[in-house]
């Protein structure tokens, strides 16, 4: 991240720069003391609470808080030992962990190693049909090798595997309540038993969640300074902002860009813009359809008005994108990661060069089939704008509209995706390793959703997975970006800050796009 001090540092902010309408806090202060209750707001109800499947912000941003994982991913996108006290590679095909002692599951029963090995396990149970199989897709076996060890045996050396212990990949449950919930694991009726500083203590279909501070939290420093958090569901845009100004609900991320102007003079609080590893691309799904044609990826691109989209979806509080990845997406190497930004191409719009390639190509009238959702205002934004750039150019772009509880689903179920060509991603890294998003374009990654496939660009991902220098990583990582910006394997639209509204009555909470993986909610307290 090019923002380096954390939340409990205190307030630093950086300009936006440029004449951007945000600027960037990369923390606020610590609180003072303790609060019996906060409430925030979600955008939408989490399909599940089961980590195999926390793969979009409203579950992440739960369960960031009530699970814990291998490593930890810091507000400044460091990584840092988490359950496990030590992580070491004694040689390229082998990932060993120490797990630490003393950890106590919400029952009161104690962490040990056989619950790190059938949590892990179960991503690459092909019955459970984990998201995050792909961060497995290397593993050769899981296996327990002391009182208080695991090793991850691999097919092939794989560095990025030991940061995705610090994501939902490395979450940490009871192997015992595993089995005893089934089905139900991760439900309203089954409920999760983790180790994190929160309690799942209710969760009220359609209305609520509830969490409930642990005491028993092996983690002092993390200790919740708030006793209860009340998580409510507000899918409406307007009446989110709305329950933020009236101050029925005390905060909440990822807010939609048309209340910006009236929260950032709400007088009961404050928004917050900070950093992130988001950047919002198209995904063509279906290489074998329209989008197959480079040249057709490329005539949408060039008919794109990026500058538009980013006035129209999010009210100018972004900056045009250069690539799948977004610039704060290189934590290992931010410095490089200006040079390496600096050696891509501008993205320009030509409408009248874009039609005569899409006539090249023979595609002149065929149909891409979008999908759109009422989600957020931005998807809408963003569909309607790609088929206004399909339309001039001679493309029959047709808009899908998704249900927003289902929207979640095209990234985790390929069978959601049929009969879709292209799909809108806010794409965020989870880690502070680039090589990340780039690697999910590898032949055969269970998130390389168009199946896009390129022999040379396989091998660069492999070698980038067999350094263990963090910035000889980041080198060959940066030749997989230019290949991704060149075949337009993504095309990408714009770069966003993560956002917070926060009560004058609270602070502590971290600003930046870690909140989905590090337990925000234990910092918040009060103000005064």
């Amino acid at each position: 991240m090019a923002f380096a001090a954390t939340a409990c540092g205190g307030a630093t902010t950086s300009s936006g720069g440029g004449g951007l309408p945000f600027q960037i806090t990369a923390g606020t202060p610590a609180a003072k003391g303790p609060v019996d209750s906060a409430t925030w707001s979600l955008y939408a109800e989490p399909q599940s609470l089961d980590y195999a499947y926390a793969f979009d912000y409203p579950p992440n941003t739960v369960l960031s808080n009530v699970c814990d994982q291998l490593n930890r991913i810091t507000p400044d996108m460091k990584v840092e030992p988490g359950l496990a006290t030590a992580a070491t590679s004694p040689d390229p095909l082998r990932w060993v962990y120490t797990i630490r002692p003393g950890v106590k599951f919400h029952d009161g029963t104690a962490l040990t190693a056989d619950d790190v090995v059938a949590s892990l396990r179960r991503h690459m149970d092909p019955a459970v049909g984990s998201y995050w199989v792909a961060a497995y897709q290397n593993v050769a076996s899981i296996d327990k090798t002391g009182p208080m060890e695991v090793t991850v045996h691999l097919r092939k050396p794989d560095q990025l595997f030991n940061q995705e212990m610090g994501t939902s990949a490395g979450t940490i449950e009871s192997a015992a309540f595993l089995t005893k919930a089934g089905a139900n694991y991760g439900t309203p009726d089954g409920g999760v038993n983790c180790t994190g500083p929160y309690t799942l203590a209710g969760w009220q279909k359609g209305q609520s969640i509830n969490l409930k501070k642990f005491d028993g939290y092996w983690d002092s420093a993390l200790a919740p300074k708030t006793a209860n958090m009340k998580m409510v569901f507000i899918q409406d845009p307007a009446a989110r902002v709305n329950a933020m100004l009236s101050s029925e609900v005390d905060g909440g991320y990822l807010l939609p860009s048309t209340g910006f102007d009236k929260l950032k003079t709400a007088s009961n609080g404050t928004l917050f813009f900070g950093p992130s590893t988001t950047a919002v691309s198209l995904i063509p799904t279906n290489l074998q359809g329209t989008l197959g044609d480079a040249r057709v990826r490329k005539a949408l691109s060039m008919a794109l008005d990026r500058s538009g989209i980013i006035s129209a979806a999010v009210g100018g509080y972004g900056t045009p994108a250069k690539a799948p990845a977004a610039i704060g997406a290189w934590g290992l190497a931010p410095d490089a990661a200006k040079d390496y930004y600096a050696q891509l191409p501008e993205f320009t719009r030509d409408v009248a060069g874009a039609k005569a390639l899409i006539e090249q190509a023979g595609a002149t009238g065929k149909k891409v089939v979008m999908a759109t959702s009422t989600m957020s205002p931005e998807l809408g934004v963003i569909a309607n704008a790609v088929q206004s750039a399909g339309h001039d150019i001679g493309l029959d772009v047709q808009l899908q509209p998704i249900a927003p509880d289902a929207y979640t689903a095209l990234f985790g179920d390929a069978s959601a995706r049929a009969g879709i060509d292209l799909m809108t991603t806010f794409w965020y890294d989870s880690t502070p390793d680039p090589l990340e998003i780039y690697g999910m374009l590898q032949t055969g990654n269970a998130l390389n959703y168009g199946s896009y496939s390129n022999p040379d660009y396989d091998k660069l991902v492999d070698q980038a997975g067999a350094t263990a220098d963090p910035a000889a990583r980041c080198a060959v990582t940066s030749k997989l970006q230019q290949i991704a910006v060149n075949d337009l394997a993504w095309i990408p639209l714009y770069e966003a800050p993560n956002n917070m509204f926060l009560s004058k009555k609270l602070t502590g909470a971290t600003t930046s796009i870690a909140q989905l993986q590090y337990p925000w909610a234990a910092q918040l307290g009060s103000a005064s």
